[in-house]
């Protein structure tokens, strides 16, 4: 079962003129349909509970709230239960490639908004998947590519989720305890705008600097 703690550090907590911002990415709601799970997890009520926990001033989600691309009923149904447990939380979703229609849900809640990008303070908040939009930024958060490092050591291979910085710009691991992630050498290059750069910086969840991974 998913903890808080797989939250707690899967997710990104900072300060900014809205007071305490919590960011998460990617957390896929409705993986399971996916999937081919037969079991209903729960993820998302969980996390729902993980958030009211830490009782952020504002919620960023950096796309690919849901799975599914289209919106079943079901689909509908989870972003309902997981949006109305948020009440009181001020919530912008950056909409990510798996979010089509997401509005006609989102749309019923006052507390929240989808948007292409968000911007605070000199932050620029969106998905990953699409060109930069044309504005000034001095660190930008995103997504998109589930960002995860394998470790091979006497023929043992194990993958891990970490968090990727490409000089201003911080990658998100996806919130989503199911989810693996993707070798950031190949993931990278499903951002338009970073997938020409020569390396990254690794750092795992608990904040241990893992190096430099060249991409080349």
């Amino acid at each position: 079962m998913d903890s808080f703690e797989d939250f707690e550090r899967l997710s990104l907590e900072i300060e900014t003129s809205k007071g305490k911002t919590l960011l998460i990415a990617d957390p896929h709601i409705g993986f399971e349909l996916s999937r081919g799970l037969r079991i209903r997890t729960h993820f998302e009520e969980r996390l729902a509970d993980f958030i009211l926990e830490k009782d952020p001033d504002l919620l960023i989600i950096l796309g690919d709230v849901k799975e599914p691309i289209g919106l079943s009923f079901t689909v509908k149904r989870l972003l309902m239960g997981f949006f109305s447990d948020l009440r009181g939380i001020p919530v912008i979703i950056t909409k990510g490639n798996h979010d089509g229609r997401i509005e006609e849900v989102a749309g019923k809640f006052s507390h929240v908004e989808v948007v292409e990008h968000f911007q605070i303070d000199e932050r620029l908040f969106l998905h990953g998947h699409t060109n930069l939009p044309e504005v000034e930024f001095e660190e930008a958060y995103l997504g998109h590519i589930h960002p995860a490092y394998t470790f091979r050591s006497g023929g043992i291979s194990r993958k891990t989720k970490v968090f990727a910085r490409s000089g201003r710009f911080l990658i998100l691991p996806t919130v989503n305890p199911y989810i693996e992630g993707f070798d950031v050498r190949e993931g990278i290059k499903m951002v338009p705008f970073l997938k020409e750069n020569p390396s990254l910086e690794l750092f795992l969840p608990e904040g241990l600097y893992l190096g430099e991974v060249s991409l080349r």
